[in-house]
């Protein structure tokens, strides 16, 4: 999440808006982004209903057993449509802001 703020500039120019889905609260999340000096979108899904719609939920895998969004990054295009896709299942390993950049600028 700290690479894609440090690379906002170029996701702008190629037209790219970021945008951070989690099950925490808009609070919680708003906390998270004024300690980061996150300025980019953060968004709140507690029930999970976007999350269960990208199919990343990962189930129990939070702090005490919570469902939590399993890492995922999509490029979205204005339709709707899924343009790329990166997937995994280690909460630890998320795509790098160039392989997102160079994704994008493929489209």
């Amino acid at each position: 999440m700290r690479g894609i703020q440090e690379s906002l500039q170029d996701f702008e120019k190629l037209g790219v808006k970021p945008v951070a889905i989690s099950v925490d609260s808009p609070s919680e999340s708003q906390d998270l982004c004024r300690k980061a000096s996150y300025t980019y979108t953060f968004l709140s899904d507690p029930h999970t209903e976007v999350i269960r719609a990208y199919d990343v939920l990962h189930k129990g895998a939070g702090v005490s057993g919570h469902d939590i969004a399993r890492p995922a990054e999509f490029l979205i295009d204005s339709t709707g449509t899924i343009r790329w896709i990166n997937l995994t299942g280690d909460l630890r390993v998320r795509a790098r802001p160039e392989q997102m950049l160079k994704a994008a600028a493929a489209l």
